[in-house]
């Protein structure tokens, strides 16, 4: 094996099998390999004469030492060892034993694109990726016949009959013995070429195991074996790395068995890979991964969502290590240069979407999706990526928009904030310009969407202003109350929204249901002629999210979900918005009672027809009167059976969550979107969605306590720790009425407590006053009571009393 600079490392020709299938039509509506994948080309086509020669004098250095292997214990801190650092430098550098002719086949026609089809023997998958300007899936039809025909010949697999209890006695001889010839043998022999890996860990070798369904793979079998290989002297790890390297350079012929996806799933779950000075290597497996077919990465989904939980999430996290040291290195010496390496990034985030879509497919999912958020990106030029992404979509260019499920909600929230801040400027400047070229006086107001109303009517006069000033929804937010002299910082903005949305969701308003048995909201099926109000509501949560303010609204996820779809308004006015796919668990949030009926009727082992008696229709109480409605055409004289009850519960669950209140939420869809309409909200899931609405109902005060700020005050102060005392000791009710009293809302932004810098200021007044508050900068002016009791009394009095706005 020939040894180079760790510079020259970063030249490695693509892994094998990078080369596309002729005439294959890649979908769009996924994201693409960077441009900068075929950098250096021309370099590495002037370097292969050299490369040849070096590959001759590869034969004469078969027994050529390698540097030692970190222990175990080097490796789970990373790698970032001085010993560590020598190690990569070798591993590093067995880039001249690719062959480079294979490069000019497979490299320039590498696959691009994500999306997985949907082949014979599989379900549909989720996308791996959002593209902002079209989304279309590939069909049998459109698939080249090389996907169409993915079951190639298995070539034949050695003979290897070790079974797990053979392997842990070889360890445990060799640990009391010191001889680790047996196991040494084992490892170098397992990991020398893929099919050895499948003669190994294939649980039946004659079996050609080619089904999504079952993988083959003795997961036992490699758990047992990887958690040894730590433990194992650096010589037999050397030796298991050796080997991956022989089966990356491995030529290859043609499309991939389902033994080489095999293999693939094996190797990522090998836990050298935590170590920095193995990040070379892991590179290259990841590019031969993600340059895969379609129909390969179909398969490596449904099997990589059969590994168990703990292993499935130590290659998350290794993934996202990968990515992180990958930007912000802890020693930048110890990896090749960024613009030699350029591919690295964008081949781990798009094995990594392969996880995802497999996390997906699972209900509940193997581990939840902020399990996937990578924060070192929050960190990064943000809105550069968002600008490419718009730009560029799913084109040759990589941003890490392409693959929101990485991108932590904190991050998604500036990128929201500051895309609708660049709206905000734009309005605002358009008004202006437009009052100047009239030859009129500008004037501050036009810069802003100002709404007066009056308590007493604040419904109707919030109403009345938004419809009267559509074309200003997009300009920051200034709210008047009538007959008050307060002025509008922020604090009367969030004082408008909880009032409104306390009046407009109350029971007897009529437009939403509140369901006791799930606490939430659900919108009132009752017809009406104008839904306009509805409009409202969306335009409030819309208002909300735009202006950064949460709102205490209690909607099922269900809702977040017919929000987003689609996520951007059809051009079209006559689509049909706000339908989604539902199920019986999107029931059991807003009705858990029907919902288990539903349940109890699907699992109900006697007679259906006979003993339910019941038809595709349902009855529904409007006004004090009964309707009745068809779930399908002549429902009324359908009986529900043994055989058609999935249908019929299916019927009954899109008739109360989509048909039922089509027109009340459809309202709700264009009013939201008439203010948020953005690309951003491609980057989100529903349950972003929510968390960026309502924020998060659990208070930490003791987080609140950390993260306070004092004027006039020391935090060692005796009323501030009289203050402390008081409030941790505090009922979550009334936490809740101090937080509303101190900020306007009793809701916790995405960034948690820290978020609100809250400030406690010393007010110079007589102790007989009651504490007051700013809303607008989430301020408490705290006079210095002399005890712990008058502070708690009068606190209490002022957070219970803290409605209306004044001027002395």
């Amino acid at each position: 094996m020939s040894l180079q600079s760790p510079a020259a490392a970063a030249e490695l020709s693509p892994g094998p099998g990078e080369g596309h299938p002729p005439g294959a039509e890649l979908s769009q509506g996924s994201a693409a390999a960077p441009a900068a994948e075929e950098g250096g080309e021309e370099e590495e086509e002037e370097e292969e004469e050299e490369g040849e020669q070096e590959k001759e004098k590869e034969k004469e250095k078969e027994g050529e030492i390698l540097p030692p292997i970190p222990s175990a214990s080097t490796a789970a801190a990373g790698g970032l060892e001085e010993g560590a650092k020598n190690q990569f430098s070798t591993f590093s550098n067995f880039i001249t034993t690719i062959n480079q002719k294979k490069e000019d086949i497979g490299n320039r026609n590498s696959p691009t694109q994500l999306v997985i089809p949907n082949i014979k023997n599989g379900r549909d998958l989720p996308p791996l990726c959002l593209d902002v300007r079209q989304k279309q899936r590939v069909s049998m039809d459109t698939l080249p016949q090389e996907l169409k025909a993915p079951f190639l010949p298995e070539p034949a697999l050695p003979i290897r009959t070790k079974t797990v209890k053979d392997f842990q006695d070889d360890m445990e001889k060799s640990k009391a013995s010191g001889d680790w010839k047996a196991v040494h043998n084992f490892y170098s022999t397992t990991f020398d070429s893929f099919l050895e890996i499948n003669a190994a860990f294939k649980k039946d070798t004659n079996s050609p195991f080619n089904t999504i369904e079952d993988s083959g793979i003795d997961a036992k079998f490699v758990n047992v074996v990887y958690d040894a290989l730590l433990n194992t002297p650096q010589d037999v790890q050397k030796s298991v790395l050796k080997g991956i390297i022989n089966g990356l350079l491995q030529e290859w012929t043609g499309p991939r068995t389902k033994d080489d996806l095999r293999a693939y799933c094996i190797l990522l779950q090998n836990p050298q890979f935590s170590n920095t000075s193995t990040y070379v290597i892991y590179a290259h497996l990841l590019r031969q991964i993600a340059a895969l077919t379609e129909a390969d990465h179909h398969f490596l989904v449904h099997w990589s969502k059969k590994i168990s939980q703990k292993r499935f999430k130590q290659v998350v996290d290794r993934l996202l290590q990968f990515i992180s040291l990958r930007l912000f290195p802890a020693k930048p010496e110890e990896f090749p240069p960024m613009v030699k390496c350029t591919w690295w990034i964008p081949s781990a985030t798009k094995v990594l979407a392969l996880f995802n879509a497999a996390n997906s497919l699972i209900s509940p999912p193997i581990i939840s999706y902020t399990d996937f958020y990578n924060s070192t990106l929050d960190h990064i030029d943000l809105m550069e990526e968002y600008h490419n992404w718009q730009c560029y979509g799913n084109s040759h260019r990589f941003s890490f928009c392409q693959y929101p499920f990485i991108i932590s909600i904190a991050a998604k929230k500036v990128i929201i904030q500051r895309d609708s801040e660049q709206q905000m400027i734009s309005i605002a400047r358009q008004s202006l310009v437009d009052k100047v070229s009239r030859r009129q006086k500008p004037d501050m107001n036009m810069l802003f969407l100002n709404v007066k109303v009056r308590r007493t009517h604040l419904v109707s006069d919030s109403l009345d202003e938004l419809a009267r000033k559509k074309a200003d929804l997009k300009k920051k937010l200034k709210v008047t109350f009538v007959g008050e002299a307060g002025l509008d910082m922020g604090g009367l903005t969030k004082e408008w929204f909880l009032l409104l949305i306390r009046q407009i969701f109350h029971p007897d308003y009529g437009m939403f249901t509140y369901h006791k048995d799930s606490q939430c909201h659900w919108f009132s099926s009752f017809k009406c002629d104008n839904y306009s109000e509805f409009r409202l509501v969306g335009a409030l949560m819309g208002l909300a999210v735009y202006n950064s303010i949460t709102l205490d609204i209690r909607f099922p996820p269900c809702c977040y979900k017919k929000l987003l779809s689609p996520p951007i308004v059809p051009c079209d006015h006559n689509t049909l918005v706000g339908i989604c796919g539902v199920t019986l668990d999107d029931l059991f949030q807003i009705m858990p009672e029907l919902a288990h009926g539903l349940s109890e009727l699907l699992s109900y082992e006697g007679n259906v027809e006979e003993d339910f008696y019941s038809t595709f229709q349902v009855f529904q109480e409007e006004f004090g009167v009964i309707k009745s409605y068809n779930l399908k055409p002549n429902g009324d004289k359908i009986p529900v059976t043994n055989r058609n009850r999935k249908e019929y519960v299916q019927l009954y669950v899109d008739f109360l969550l989509n048909r039922s209140i089509y027109k009340q939420f459809a309202a709700f869809y264009y009013g939201f979107h008439s203010v948020c309409a953005s690309y951003a909200l491609l980057l989100l899931r529903p349950e972003e969605v929510e968390i960026l609405v309502c924020g998060s109902p659990e208070l930490d005060m003791s987080a609140l306590q950390r993260s306070t700020q004092y004027e006039g005050y020391q935090k060692t102060d005796l009323t501030i720790r009289y203050f402390w005392d008081v409030v941790l000791g505090f009922s979550l009710d009334l936490q809740k009425k101090l937080l509303h009293f101190a900020t306007g809302s009793d809701r916790v932004p995405v960034g948690g407590m820290a978020d609100l810098n809250f400030k406690i200021s010393k007010s110079e007044t007589s102790t007989n006053w009651l504490p007051v508050a700013h809303t607008c900068f989430n301020q408490l002016c705290l006079p210095p009571y002399k005890n712990k009791k008058e502070l708690k009394q009068k606190l209490i009095i002022g957070i219970s009393n803290a409605e209306g706005f004044g001027l002395e």
